[in-house]
């Protein structure tokens, strides 16, 4: 299970977000951040060509984009986004990823 650092004596000082989460071929990988009643942080790795699709949340959701290049469509619309990116999934509106390159983006998600 993923580290929750919120609570981890993990990291001493800084870590470059690249580092957070490394990427497994043909796989997209996560590993959570922090987990509180409020929200989540969670760092993702996409491989090329991977993705997830179409769901929606009933949370509104923050990506930050760390490195490559991936289509976010939000109610249909796509979105390029890259590195040092960010975009708003509105709660509640059907979202879907596709890695058009290797990408590693943080998703911030607000519960309250």
């Amino acid at each position: 299970m993923p580290s929750d650092v919120s609570t981890s004596n993990e990291w001493a000082g800084p870590i470059a977000q690249a580092d957070l989460v490394q990427y497994q071929t043909g796989s997209v990988v996560s590993r959570t951040l922090i987990k509180k009643p409020t929200g989540t942080v969670t760092a993702f790795a996409f491989d090329a060509d991977e993705g997830l699709s179409e769901h929606t949340s009933p949370f509104d959701a923050l990506v930050l984009m760390i490195d490559g290049d991936a289509e976010i469509a939000i109610a249909g619309v796509p979105h390029i986004v890259k590195a040092a990116d960010v975009l708003m999934l509105p709660a509640h509106q059907p979202h879907a990823v596709k890695a058009l390159t290797k990408f590693k983006m943080i998703l911030v998600m607000i519960k309250t």
